[in-house]
């Protein structure tokens, strides 16, 4: 085996790849292991889909059976003649030079539509090899007869006329002009040894050359003028742009960053699954990227971190540290310490104590094993002690926000311990730095006397003059000022500067500073917004991967040392676990499992002790040893919080804080609410509580819309009826006082945890935002214009929780319905507007379609491939067929809320932004006017109860339109009475196939589907729509309420039968407006047992009105797709009935 791969080595490289290649891409068609149509290269596959393999695979993919042979021969013999010949010791340059060929071998051959380009790459490489040939020489033909080598081009274009025909000949000849390109341009042609024209081009950059394994400058090409001359500087001179120039080190940095932020980004993105947060993949990251695993590969250290240019790369890094630690003091909120002091102190204390005195005593045998005698024994003990006493309180806040636990007992009292052990902490960090560079007693003391005086300085004087710049800048009303920043900035480095020279890290100052910036008007959460993105996303990453550089746990290599390895970690975890556990057990009176749960949460080390951890590596107290040891303690306790967080205090266990009481007056989860619940459940007096869903700006007209929908009425005209007995009398009115119940409504205000730390800031100061939030503020002013009780509630999780959060809230608040309001993407079509009239249909079309408009301006298609990569627009990129990316995402968050909502859910679906004709045309008297298409099903019986309960206002009229598929149409019918009996002619004949589901199958993203529905199920069904319909299109009885007359009065029910029910429906939608009325469409979802399938019409609709991408038919079904593809109405309402099956 080792011969063979000698001998393969033998072949120069080019020869190697271009052989090997066509071999590995041929071999398999030929053999039928793979279908010879998947890797053809064609437009849609390379610039639509991105597939650029085709490409690849389309200049090696051989000739059919045994001229592959000889092409294959062909190759071989000229490509090695070329790198032993013109191109000796120059492979690189052949490699450089051919991807050029290439690309002009594609666009040679685009005339005429080649998919392969195997035979123009041979027929070019033939060319340029006799053109390149010595006068005079001679070739063969595979041996049996030689003849002159200039003529070897055209004899392969006659064989290829005669075996392939002219079109195959004509690829030949694309190829071979393209190789006399190559000649004349690079070569110089018939000028020989003057050189072309290209050939200060010709020659591969450096990092080819390494690629190809030629190291050194290459010789100069024969011919050149130039070879010998002096170039300057840059890529295309061949210097290496990796290489490390201390005038210039701008260019390795921005290599090394790009590293570090990608492998940390690639790793946060995996971690996240197992939420797990951020910090564990910048550490994580840092550490391969280190002598533990990337550094092991040969040249990869020295050529991307050499030691000469980490001097520059610590600097950047220990700015951003200065400004992460000024986020982290930006965090801390004395008022947290004050309000909850009593429980929180003793936690903090006994999670402070313990683990520090349990540190110290393993540092007696850690020093005596790892540690010099020239370091100090208390030097190490102080550093040991911190290491293992200090909690991540940056991390902390992330974890307790991630798991929704700031609300809880639980959160307030391990927030409040955790900014209390940050502050003894870097308190001690400091003492301990100041002891190591103090040379005696004397000056630390005199050095810790300083620290105290600055900090006090900045707490007090500096404080109350940043307070003073803050008000008199505006900067509290309206986010710092430049002016604001600017002094602050200064601040900050100047006290990283001054505590840094006294003899304390300059890490300190910068702490200190960021406690001293005044908390009012949300001022530290907006300076944090302005600062935290560049120290997350580059600064950061760049400390760990200077710590990974530092880390190596390949030094961990003998049973001792991982000996006391596992020792660090367990006592870690016992002294600090344990300490926090028994004070919040006995001392502050939890149970054993919050107890757990706070334990779990101070035990998290995150990135602040590792900060510790290199200060005290930069000061020589530890070893590269015993640091790798303390590295991966950090990592895996962190690494353990949150699964043990969840397994300790699972969210059926929690207790939140009351809204009134004393702060830890508390109510479990799931006993919270429970009345509130159970009296809601079969209320008779129709939906009188509801969940209003506000999370973008834009949605804020469709949530007042559909809030202006469900205003209560005005009180009711006495109109004059027959008289009835007092009992009938009295009965009526208490029906009629529970109608006018008055509505409530809770405004949910949903924003998205992100990665950034003034989310989290913004997590835990949420009671706050109930008052200065905009979106809420506008809101609560249009119910009280409106009459309505508004009760708003904030909550800020992660993306992946939003729809959860929102069927909880609604479930445990006992909402009626849940209101959401939707953008949807824009229809992709020229003119989306509706041609509205009479259709004049030819005679020999199908009557049934000629019987509706078509669009006026149909879609058109492109076919331009670039297309999908360069089209832009006045609303920005779009995915698919027209949907803008942000509108696909919010989408999967409303189909997150109808699978997991177990109350009704009504989605309004604002066709504004669509620029649908007509909207807000209502007139001054603010009418509406309704058109429901019912089908049937229980989303369809749900939306026919909301409308006739909105129609109860009476500017809020109706149209109720029953559609019944059948093969004839049959006439319009108006309802005047309806019996169960007429209703049950009307069914469609074949009820197995109509009740199928619409939508079978669902990709990407969790979707209400629902088990087949068996006969029984399905007559159930139908026997409900029946008498849903006959109760109110039916004679109406006497005892009914003057309310539920007045609104059934304002609705017109009518019947239609139809074969194209979707076409009658939006024609008789356009003839129901009113003049001076806002046309409303109301239909059911319509994803469960729905009556009939209509995605044949449905597609029928989008050719002629332009498509919408999946993501819009999922969200609203097929019925409310075709009225918004079809621009009818101003709106439309989309509703679904609870699925509350699993409960």
């Amino acid at each position: 085996m080792d011969g063979f791969v000698a001998e393969l080595r033998k072949i120069p490289p080019v020869t190697r790849f271009l052989c090997a290649s066509s071999l590995a891409v041929t071999i398999p068609i030929l053999m039928k292991m793979v279908p010879p149509y998947y890797i053809v290269y064609t437009h849609g596959f390379v610039f639509k889909k991105l597939q650029l393999w085709r490409l690849y695979t389309s200049f090696f993919l051989g000739s059919p059976e045994i001229k592959y042979i000889f092409d294959l021969f062909m190759l071989y013999r000229t490509s090695d003649q070329l790198e032993n010949g013109p191109y000796s010791r120059r492979s690189a340059d052949l490699a450089y030079q051919l991807l050029f060929a290439c690309g002009s071998i594609i666009v040679a051959t685009t005339p005429l539509n080649g998919m392969l380009f195997f035979h123009p790459l041979l027929v070019s490489l033939i060319y340029i090899y006799s053109a390149l040939a010595p006068p005079g020489s001679q070739t063969s033909f595979m041996g049996l007869f030689t003849f002159p080598v200039k003529y070897l081009p055209y004899s392969v274009l006659g064989m290829d006329l005669l075996t392939g025909g002219p079109a195959y000949a004509a690829q030949g000849v694309a190829g071979a002009v393209v190789g006399h390109f190559w000649w004349w341009g690079v070569w110089g042609g018939e000028l020989g040894g003057r050189g072309g024209v290209l050939q200060a081009y010709a020659s591969a950059p450096q990092w080819m050359r390494n690629l190809v394994g030629e190291g050194g400058t290459p010789p100069p090409p024969p011919g050149s003028a130039t070879a010998n001359s002096g170039g300057g500087g840059g890529l295309l001179s061949g210097k290496d742009p990796s290489e490390f120039n201390p005038a210039d080190p701008i260019r390795l940095w921005i290599i090394q960053l790009g590293i570090i932020v990608s492998t940390a980004s690639l790793l946060s993105l995996v971690l996240r699954k197992f939420r797990q947060p951020k910090v564990i993949a910048e550490v994580l990251g840092g550490i391969l990227l280190g002598p533990t695993a990337f550094g092991r590969i040969p040249g990869f250290t020295e050529h991307v971190f050499p030691m000469e240019s980490r001097p520059y790369l610590s600097l950047t890094a220990n700015i951003g540290l200065c400004l992460f630690l000024f986020l982290v003091g930006l965090e801390i909120d004395g008022t947290v310490i004050r309000k909850n002091a009593r429980l929180s102190a003793t936690v903090a204390l006994a999670g402070m104590i313990l683990p520090f005195g349990i540190g110290a005593g393993l540092s007696v045998p850690l020093y005596k094993q790892f540690i010099s005698e020239s370091i100090q024994f208390t030097h190490f003990m102080l550093f040991a002690g911190v290491a293992f006493s200090i909690t991540a309180f940056p991390v902390l806040c992330r974890i307790l926000t991630e798991l929704k636990l700031l609300d809880t007992t639980v959160g307030i009292v391990v927030l409040s311990a955790g900014v209390g052990n940050d502050i003894i902490g870097w308190t001690l960090l400091a003492l301990s730095v100041a002891l190591v560079n103090a040379g005696t007693g004397v000056t630390a003391v005199y050095v810790l006397l300083a620290c105290v005086g600055w900090t006090l300085f900045l707490l007090f004087p500096v404080k109350y003059a940043l307070r003073w710049l803050a008000k008199n800048t505006g900067s509290i009303e309206n986010g710092p000022t430049v002016l604001f920043m600017t002094v602050t900035i200064l601040i900050l480095f100047g006290s990283a500067f001054f505590t840094d020279v006294i003899g304390v890290h300059a890490i300190f100052g910068a702490f200190v500073t960021g406690i001293t910036v005044p908390r009012e008007g949300n001022l530290a959460i907006a300076l944090t917004e302005k600062l935290e993105d560049m120290v997350a996303i580059i600064f950061l990453p760049l400390y760990f991967t200077l710590s990974g550089l530092s880390t190596n746990l390949g030094l961990l290599d003998d049973g001792v040392t991982w000996g006391y390895t596992v020792a660090i970690i367990f006592t870690a975890f016992v002294g600090k676990f344990g300490g926090c556990a028994l004070a919040a057990k006995y001392a502050a009176g939890f149970n054993w499992r919050e107890a757990g749960a706070i334990g779990s949460l101070m035990s998290c080390k995150g990135l602040v002790e590792l900060i510790v951890l290199n200060v005290g590596l930069a000061a020589g107290i530890l070893t590269p040893r015993v640091f790798s040891m303390f590295v991966l303690e950090a990592l895996i306790l962190t690494f353990m919080t949150t699964p043990l967080v969840i397994r300790f205090y699972p969210p059926h266990v929690r207790k939140r804080i009351s809204a009134t009481g004393a702060t830890f007056g508390n109510v479990a989860d799931d006993e919270a609410h429970g009345a509130d619940r159970k009296s809601q459940t079969g209320d008779p007096t129709g939906k009188r509580r509801f969940t209003v869903v506000l999370d973008k700006l834009e949605h804020l007209p469709g949530a007042m819309a559909l809030c202006q929908l469900i205003q209560p009425s005005l009180p009711a005209i006495v109109i004059d009826k027959p008289k009835r007995s007092s009992n009938e009398s009295s009965r009526l009115s208490t029906k009629a006082v529970a109608r006018q119940a008055p509505l409530s409504i809770e405004a949910l205000r949903l924003i998205e945890l992100s990665d950034r730390s003034s989310a989290v800031m913004k997590s835990s100061v949420a009671d706050t935002l109930l008052g200065t939030d905009p979106l809420l503020a506008v809101f609560k002013m249009f119910g009280q214009l409106n009459a309505m009780s508004i009760t708003p509630a904030i909550s800020i999780v992660t993306h992946d929780d939003l729809s959860h959060t929102v069927a909880e809230h609604a479930n445990n608040h006992g909402s009626d319905l849940i209101m959401l309001p939707w953008l949807p993407p824009s229809v992709d079509c020229t003119g989306a507007g509706v041609a509205i009239g009479t259709g004049v249909g030819n005679a020999n079309e199908d009557p049934a379609a000629a019987t509706y408009p078509k669009p006026s301006n149909p879609k058109t298609a492109s076919s331009n491939p670039f297309d999908l990569l360069l089209r832009s627009g006045r609303s920005g990129p779009t995915t698919g067929a027209g949907e803008k990316p942000y509108a696909v995402i919010h989408s999967q968050f409303v189909r997150g809320v109808f699978a997991q909502a177990k109350t009704d859910v009504a989605l309004f679906v604002d066709q504004s932004a669509n620029g649908t004709p007509g909207l807000g045309s209502g007139g001054p008297s603010g009418s509406q006017h309704l058109f429901l298409p019912f089908f049937g099903g229980p989303d369809d019986r749900l939306a026919l109860e909301f409308v006739v309960q909105i129609c109860e206002h009476q500017r809020v009229s109706a149209t109720v339109l029953r559609m019944i598929k059948r093969d004839v149409e049959v006439p319009l019918t108006i309802v005047p009475t309806a019996h169960l009996s007429d209703i049950k002619i009307a069914q469609s004949p074949n009820p197995e196939d109509a009740n199928m589901l619409t939508v079978a199958s669902v990709t990407g993203f969790p979707d209400t589907v629902y088990s087949q529905p068996d006969t029984e199920i399905r007559m159930h069904s139908e026997t409900a729509d029946n008498i849903t319909w006959a109760r109110y299109a039916g004679p109406r009885p006497e005892t009914s309420s003057s309310s539920s007359s007045a609104a059934l009065a304002r609705i017109d029910f009518r019947e239609c039968a139809t074969p194209v029910p979707l076409r009658a429906g939006i024609r008789e939608a356009e003839g129901a407006r009113r003049p001076g009325a806002r046309l409303l469409i109301v239909t059911g979802r319509s994803r469960r047992l729905a009556v009939e399938n209509h995605r044949a019409e449905l597609k029928e609709l989008m050719e002629e009105y332009g498509s919408v991408g999946s993501e819009v038919k999922k969200t609203i079904g097929d019925v409310a797709t075709a009225f918004v593809v079809a621009g009818c109405g101003e709106g439309a309402v989309v509703l679904q009935a609870a699925n509350v099956a699993g409960d």
